[in-house]
């Protein structure tokens, strides 16, 4: 038997019509091709779906059989139909963002917090990037947007750049360091370095400092929570170098100094990896104006 979606429309309109004439208006179609369509789908199951004596006009119980069908799948095909309609019109889809940096958890919460009231039908989740491969992730769709400080030359992958952000010293204010207008990369030789659990390479203060420079701080520890590090730091049990965006509340406490990595400062830039294709959906480019002008605001806090 081969049914058709149209079948199950047929039998719900004439059920609900009582007749054939007024089903016909229902479905748009003359009531000689219902007609036609009605007793091809009697020759194809091998039995009568209506009762014709009665009137109004009747399901039979095979009929019934059918409509019951029809009121089953019929709804679950309309929802999927309102989905895909939801999705070429961009007011749903995916948003599954991987985090290349520990900190930037702290401007992206605020971003997604404004992102939801304006696209509550889109499923948002967030993986940290540092334990797997955020870009080929990306390409395999396995998410849709790397946060990223090292762009690369990926195939039908955009770079869009979000904002430019400033590595910050920072220690307590009873730190002999706390004398100085700023930090060059000798002054750590004798530090205890308090990082994020991340590779060398992907930290601003070995990648832009002392690596290049050829420091080796005295010890590193690595912590996995900003407010941690920031405890440790107050408490005089070694020095970090953090974004901007990060010690904004902490550079008027007492407890705290905060001084430019180098006298020139250093400065990195923010992006946000996409699929080309995805890159005009709606959703994202909000979620990308977002993540270009809500950070700035908190680093100007």
């Amino acid at each position: 038997m081969h049914l058709e979606f149209r079948h199950l429309r047929t039998i719900k309109a004439i059920h609900e019509a009582g007749g054939l004439a007024r089903a016909a208006d229902l479905l748009n179609i003359t009531q000689s091709a219902l007609s036609h369509q009605v007793k091809g789908l009697e020759d194809q199951v091998g039995v009568e779906l209506f009762a014709r004596r009665s009137k109004p006009l009747r399901l039979s119980s095979a009929g019934l059989r059918l409509l019951k069908l029809a009121d089953k799948v019929l709804p679950e095909v309309e929802a999927l139909e309102e989905d895909f309609r939801a999705l070429r019109s961009g007011k749903t889809g995916r948003l599954h963002i991987a985090i290349e940096c520990h900190a930037c958890f702290e401007w992206l919460f605020p971003v997604l917090e404004q992102f939801r009231h304006r696209w509550p039908d889109v499923d948002v989740d967030i993986r940290p990037g540092l334990a797997f491969g955020a870009l080929p992730a990306l390409m395999r769709e396995e998410v849709d947007l790397v946060v990223s400080s090292d762009p690369e030359d990926l195939p039908g992958v955009t770079f869009v750049p979000l904002f430019d952000y400033e590595p910050v010293f920072v220690a307590a204010s009873a730190h002999p360091l706390a004398k100085k207008d700023w930090v060059e990369a000798e002054d750590f030789r004798e530090e205890v370095l308090i990082t994020y659990p991340v590779e060398r390479a992907r930290l601003d203060v070995f990648s832009q400092l002392l690596i290049p420079a050829k420091v080796e701080p005295r010890a590193t520890r690595q912590v996995e929570l900003t407010a941690v590090i920031l405890l440790l730091v107050a408490s005089n049990r070694g020095v970090a170098v953090l974004p901007d965006w990060v010690v904004r509340e902490v550079k008027y406490s007492s407890d705290y100094v905060t001084r430019r990595v180098t006298e020139a400062g250093l400065t990195r830039r923010l992006y946000a990896a996409v699929r080309d294709e995805d890159a005009a959906k709606p959703f994202m480019a909000h979620v990308l104006q977002l993540a270009r002008t809500v950070p700035v605001k908190l680093q100007r806090a």
